[in-house]
């Protein structure tokens, strides 16, 4: 089992990544000596892991189980309350302790749920996609979509640790190992150069889920945001960065219909995106470009959308979070391995969107 310190100011605490980590749980349990747990999962990770992780969880301290419906369409408010529901039904208190089992969706919903609950109270995550357990997992970003936009509505809420264990990821879609490997190839692009190559060299071996090298990716991920959440926890700066593709991939999200595209799938056509502006605004070479394109390729992730408004897509990305008084913030590439956050004239990003698919 490999450990990675997250050293935030607010709360520092521990990813465990690994195959057969999951009883580490029960340590964590320990350390933390909770009045109460209640596991929150989906109808698609319940009836695969939610026995084991009640079972863990049933020795250490009181334990409540609840399952919300599976998938991005439903994070929202509803899927909120109804855990904020049990929690209060149960009992729980300020030393209560929530437990996330699932994707991003269920951390993000459940690490919200537990941030407003009596003003704030401790969850642990534990990631089961492989887009949990190297990106959204990790960082304490909390949150929930609106109409107007994705996870418009949130907090940072910081997990009391991470467990990662990577035997859960042999019951994963294919489509949903792609969407983890989106955000995986996001970090090599926006901070490591070496890293991006090394996924070059062994995109086969990650596809197919081989245990050591995909321990050994995983880490590389979380140790890269890691080191940019501890540098800026609430996204004063350097974090921003993070968000590389997600302009983007959210316009996508929304105008696709939460739920049609997965997170990973929108983000990789948000990297290629960006790669073409950067090259347009003459960072990236030609040469950079086409390496994106054929790594996203080789991870089955799409690299264009058909059909899409362009009017709508600005529309769409002005109304994003990242956006100040209506002007797109987009981060974009000085090479690869290196970005930056910037301003882009707004004929330029029409001018990326129509050569990738989007209609004038």
């Amino acid at each position: 089992m490999i450990s990675i310190d997250v050293s935030v100011r607010s709360a520092p605490y521990k990813i465990y990544l690994g195959e057969n980590s999951l009883p580490q749980l029960a340590q964590e349990l320990k350390k933390i000596h909770p009045s109460s747990a209640l596991i929150v999962t989906n109808t698609t990770v319940g009836p695969l892991y939610g026995e084991k992780v009640r079972k863990i969880c049933s020795e250490e301290v009181r334990t409540e189980y609840l399952e919300l419906p599976d998938g991005e369409a439903f994070k929202n408010w509803d899927s909120v309350f109804m855990v904020l529901t049990k929690l209060a039904e149960m009992g729980a208190d300020r030393k209560s302790v929530v437990i996330a089992l699932g994707g991003g969706v269920v951390g993000d919903l459940a690490g919200f749920a537990a941030s407003i609950y009596m003003r704030g109270i401790k969850f642990i995550q534990v990631p089961t996609t492989l887009l949990a357990q190297v990106d959204s997992s990790v960082g304490g970003k909390t949150g929930m979509n609106m109409a107007a936009g994705k996870n418009m509505i949130g907090s940072f809420h910081q997990p009391s640790a991470v467990i990662a264990d990577s035997s859960v990821l042999k019951t994963l879609p294919a489509r949903e190992v792609s969407a983890g490997i989106g955000e995986i190839i996001k970090h090599g692009m926006l901070a490591d150069a070496d890293y991006f190559a090394d996924l070059e060299a062994n995109m086969e071996s990650l596809m197919a889920l081989d245990s050591e090298k995909t321990a050994e990716i995983v880490a590389g991920s979380c140790k890269i945001k890691s080191a940019v959440v501890a540098e800026d926890e609430k996204e004063a700066g350097r974090r921003a960065c993070l968000n590389l593709g997600h302009t983007f991939g959210h316009a996508i999200e929304k105008l696709t219909g939460y739920g049609t595209w997965l997170h990973g799938e929108a983000v990789g056509c948000g990297l290629m995106l960006a790669a073409n502006l950067s090259q347009k605004l003459g960072n990236l070479t030609e040469e950079d470009v086409e390496r994106v394109r054929k790594l996203l390729e080789r991870a089955n992730l799409p690299v264009r959308i058909e059909g899409l408004s362009v009017d709508e897509a600005i529309k769409a990305m002005k109304g994003d979070k990242k956006s100040t008084g209506g002007v797109i913030h987009f981060v974009l590439l000085n090479k690869l391995g290196e970005s930056y956050v910037s301003e882009v004239p707004e004929e330029l990003v029409r001018e990326v969107l129509v050569e990738g698919g989007y209609v004038a």
